[in-house]
Formats: structure tokens, sequence, C-alpha cells
């Protein structure tokens, strides 16, 4: 039997549909949901066995939410995740159920989590990371996270910055995650981060930019205070290096990499100005307002 006819299993099929919905462009999750429900034309199995999508997807994004008494958004992630589709804010110290299809939040109460150790080092990684957020993003969001193991203590700050214009024909997300794990007394710790750029340009084409860089450095331990400050010196370093980079890689893609996989007469018997390709936003809309 040819394998064109072989009948796909249902274990075949959540596998599928589950690679569509978490490899969906930042921005376009709800298209592409549609589309996949549509094709595989059965609610109850999307419903059941697909729901871990919609929440990984959403946690690996960064998506924020803004909850009812909060002033600034929070951050969907992993470190927040508390189970049951509810997640935490620490800056409001609220914790709230999330809607991952609507990314809305509802069922908002009252909840501590940390102790006063951990938290007064979060809160100082805070203030710091939000400063730097406000001062180079300009849509971004932050969220700082603390949690403490024996006497161990980590701290693992998100970022998040988006910009969507479907009208245009492009969305596009920049995440980054920092942590650092040390003990009370410790003179140095290891920082670590990965910096995430995903771009969709889809005018008259389909173009994606999948981008990601981790850092590793070392970190002087000392006041709260004081190792903000460290570590925030080096993110930015290494994240002006990487968006430097990124573009950088970019423009050499221009006049190399894009211009093999086109002909250069088309069809329409006009030559490509290869020189406006740079014309593409793959990335050129997430820099940050110091010209990033």
């Amino acid at each position: 039997m040819s394998a064109y006819n072989e009948t796909i299993t249902e274990e075949d099929k959540v596998s599928i549909v589950s690679r569509f919905l978490l490899h969906a462009p930042p921005g376009e999750f709800n298209e592409v949901f549609n589309d996949v429900r549509t094709l595989l034309n059965d609610d109850s199995l999307l419903k059941e066995r697909l729901s871990g999508s919609f929440s990984q997807y959403n946690k690996d994004q960064f998506t924020p939410v803004r909850i009812d008494g909060a002033d600034l958004a929070v951050i969907i992630s992993e470190h927040n995740d508390v189970g049951r589709n509810r997640f935490y804010d620490p800056r409001s110290k609220r914790s709230f159920k999330f809607d991952h299809l609507r990314k809305e939040a509802s069922e908002v109460q009252q909840q501590e989590f940390a102790d006063a150790r951990t938290e007064s080092w979060r809160s100082a990684f805070e203030a710091h990371f939000a400063n730097y957020v406000d001062n180079y993003y300009k849509h971004g969001v932050c969220s700082v996270f603390a949690k403490s193991d024996g006497s161990q203590m980590t701290i693992v700050a998100c970022i998040e910055d988006h910009q969507f214009q479907p009208k245009n024909f492009w969305n596009g997300r920049w995440r980054a995650q920092w942590s650092l794990t040390f003990s009370p007394g410790q003179s140095t710790a290891e920082l670590r981060g990965v910096v995430k750029v995903q771009v969709h340009y889809y005018e008259d084409g389909n173009v994606q930019l999948v981008s990601s860089k981790e850092i590793k450095e070392e970190v002087s331990i000392t006041g709260e205070a004081e190792t903000a400050r460290n570590v925030i010196q080096i993110v930015q370093e290494a994240e002006n290096d990487y968006q430097t980079g990124v573009s950088e890689n970019y423009s050499t893609m221009s006049e190399t990499t894009f211009k093999a996989l086109r002909r250069q007469l088309p069809l329409t018997r006009t030559k490509i100005d290869w020189g406006k390709i740079t014309g593409y936003r793959i990335g050129n809309e997430l820099v940050k307002t110091d010209g990033r």
C-alpha cells in the first residue's frame, strides 16, 4: 500500500500539530491555531491532548500579561508557573489564572512565595533590570524571580520586547533570560544568559530570522545593589554585542546567501536591485532606543 494511503494515528496527529503550534512565529499563534484546527477537524482532541502546547508556547515566548491591580505587566514563564494554569507576579505579590488562548489573566489573589532573604536580592535585581529595560527597550517588559535551594539562591531575570505589525506583514520578538546562582559568602559566581531574536516577514514572500546566543560571565558577589549593578553592566555589553553581530551578519547575508537563493534575471525580465534587499525589516524594528 502506498504511504499516501496510510492512516495517520492519533499520536502522530498530536505530535505534528504540537510542532506546528510550538513553532508559530511571534504574534501569529492564533492564525496557526485556526489553521491546524481546520486541518485536524477534531476539537475534542485539540482540547484534551494539545492544551499543554498552548501553555508551553506562552512560557517559551515570555508572553507578557497585565493583571488587575498591577502597574506593570508580568512575564509568563516556567519560573513563575505554580501549576493548574496559575502564575505568580513577584512584583505585585499576586497569583492569577492565565487563559493560554485568550492570553488573559483572571482570578487574581494575594499570595506570598519568597522568604525575606531571597526577596531582598530579588527586589534589588528587579529595580536595576526595570531601569535597564525602560532605558533600552521601546516596549520592553521584565520580570525577576528568585528561589532558594538549601544554601544556594538563584535569581532569574526575563526580558521580552515585541512589535507586531500584521498590516505591514511582519512580526518580531526579542527575549533574554539571565540567571545567577550563588551561596552566601561566595565571592564570585557564573552569570548565564541566553538571548533570542525571532522575526517573520511575509510580504510577497516568507522570510524568517531565528537567532540565539548563550553567554557566560563571571560576576563578583558583594551586596545586593552592587551585585545587581555588576550584572546589568555585563547584560548591557553582551546584548549590545549580540545585536550588533546580528545586524552585521544580516548585511553580509544580503550580499551572499539571499543572492544565491534567487535567479539573477527573474521571470519579469527585470534585474533585482540587491542593494535594496536590506529594506526587508527582518530585525530593524527590534532596535533599542539608543540605536540598538
